[in-house]
């Protein structure tokens, strides 16, 4: 079975909501087809790859996760998908949205990357958060695109112990040179990379409510980039009584 559009449910700022049923059989994958094209791109612009996390076992499609060291330039740690990008999204006919991504995370430089740390939910749900999102579109016949958040879970649940972010919301990262967000791989392919943003439940209500870009405009007055900070502000809370 595939995802299903309510097409008569809407948020209350008007955008469609999606649900999905269950997700399709296990499929053996592909293979990852642009994986040095990827690979490459990232050198380039976001600097050299320290380790690949490969994956053992794959379903439908094989994601491996590029992790990229803090350099002089780019003082954060950064998770990059591979193998999204193999099969296309099922995005609505004719719309005029990337039908190929990978996504990618941006971390704090002393984020704990180590196997034995991974035993820890509290340092891996990250690894974790990409990859399942880099595997959704294709398991449940949809697409992620600009501002679509996505909960975990329903109802939405933390992410792991003393972590308040329940859910996401994809955007074009501010913190990569405007050359990373786009990869052209042929006449008929081209890439989007996209950033996961944590987002607190009143923030996934915010957007629900008034939309992503009055999101945005929350997170541009509290100075929220798309590193992940536990102890970032909550930018859906009200302040004073007042949204």
């Amino acid at each position: 079975m595939s995802a299903y559009r309510a097409s008569n449910v809407v948020s209350l700022h008007g955008d469609p909501i999606y649900h999905h049923t269950a997700s399709t059989p296990w499929a053996p994958p592909q293979g990852e087809i642009c994986l040095q094209q990827i690979s490459d791109h990232i050198d380039r612009h976001l600097g050299p790859v320290d380790c690949v996390f490969h994956e053992l076992v794959s379903d439908t499609v094989h994601i491996d996760v590029h992790i990229v060291k803090p350099t002089e330039a780019y003082p954060f740690i950064r998770l990059v998908t591979s193998g999204m990008s193999d099969l296309p999204m099922s995005t609505p006919p004719d719309a005029d949205v990337p039908r190929h991504a990978e996504l990618m995370i941006t971390l704090p430089p002393d984020w704990k990357l180590d196997k034995e740390s991974f035993e820890d939910e509290r340092w891996y749900w990250p690894v974790r958060l990409v990859k399942t999102m880099a595997r959704l579109p294709h398991k449940y016949g949809t697409w992620l695109g600009w501002g679509h958040t996505v909960p975990n879970g329903d109802p939405a649940e933390p992410y792991a112990e003393d972590v308040r972010f329940d859910g996401c919301i994809l955007l074009p990262s501010i913190s990569v040179p405007d050359e990373f967000h786009r990869l052209r791989i042929d006449a008929d392919k081209e890439i989007a990379f996209f950033a996961i943003v944590p987002l607190y439940k009143e923030e996934l209500a915010l957007k629900l409510r008034a939309g992503a870009e009055k999101l945005l405009e929350r997170f541009d007055k509290k100075h929220i980039g798309d590193m992940i900070d536990p102890r970032r502000p909550n930018a859906g809370k009200k302040l004073f009584g007042f949204l």
